[in-house]
């Protein structure tokens, strides 16, 4: 299965992108053992609509055009909080009933466009606490890499 990152905003040089970098690497050569590859990384800018339901109405439609006959996943601070193994079942039983394309989408500064949610399998999040989206998207990368390792039996995880 293909998992694709859709993003609004785009990850500037630095810590956070390095680090996103090296984890999204190591899922990328540990995944096709399980099943998974690295897909599309797809950055948009914010919207420059005046008003916030116009920007995430905006945002979502460029969202659906990349997310189009894929499983969409959104990351979303209202969303369920899963564990570790927890998220990596939940990609594996995507994967295991022969879903092909995945996408996790994380929005801007304004959130995600309650449309989308109708049209996710599923909305997670990483805690309670608002994260910026640059944090988001390392702590993503991180979990993608940690999933394959749990769904390998690789001693990485640690429960």
């Amino acid at each position: 299965m293909r998992i694709s990152l859709f993003a609004v905003g785009r990850l500037k040089s630095g810590p956070e992108r390095e680090l996103t970098e090296r984890y999204l690497d190591r899922f990328a050569k540990a995944g096709p053992a399980v099943g998974f590859e690295l897909g599309k990384i797809v950055e948009i800018n914010e919207s420059r609509a005046g008003a916030a339901e116009t920007r995430k109405r905006e945002e979502a439609a460029q969202l659906e055009k990349v997310a189009a006959d894929s499983v969409l996943v959104l990351l979303d601070e209202r969303g369920k909080a899963l564990d570790s193994p927890e998220f990596a079942g939940l990609l594996g039983s995507f994967r295991d009933v022969g879903r092909r394309d995945l996408v996790i989408a994380i929005g801007g500064p304004d959130g995600l466009d309650p449309s989308l949610r109708q049209k996710a399998e599923a909305t997670l999040c990483f805690g309670r606490m608002t994260w910026p989206h640059q944090m988001v998207r390392m702590m993503l990368a991180e979990q993608l890499y940690r999933a394959v390792t749990i769904l390998s039996g690789h001693p990485y995880h640690r429960a």
